[in-house]
């Protein structure tokens, strides 16, 4: 059994659902992404990307900017320090979870 005690701390929620973690992962990878790439990237529709792109700026974790191209609308992604932080955070504390995981199924 895994001792979820020595997770001291909870997992970031906004992070830990698939799409917003699809998105911060993207983009510590890459400089900045459009809605286009993103939403290719995660093979997901416009109002999903929307909805979970907006509740990561609102937490401060993306920085969105909105401009056009060629006459047309471009909406551009950048993680910010704060979201690269959360990430890191997020994968330390997943990979002490997977860690734990691994030596209860070595010990059984």
């Amino acid at each position: 059994m895994v001792d979820s005690s020595a997770v001291h701390e909870e997992l970031d929620r906004l992070i830990h659902e698939r799409i917003r973690l699809g998105i911060v992962a993207a983009l510590a990878a890459n400089e900045s992404l459009t809605f286009a790439e993103l939403k290719d990237v995660l093979k997901t529709s416009d109002g999903n990307l929307s909805v979970h792109a907006r509740r990561l700026e609102e937490a401060g974790y993306i920085k969105v900017t909105k401009g056009f191209e060629d006459r047309k609308p471009k909406t551009d992604y950048r993680l910010t320090p704060k979201g690269r932080r959360a990430l890191e955070t997020y994968l330390q504390q997943m990979e002490s979870i997977l860690s734990q995981a691994r030596d209860a199924l070595e010990k059984a």
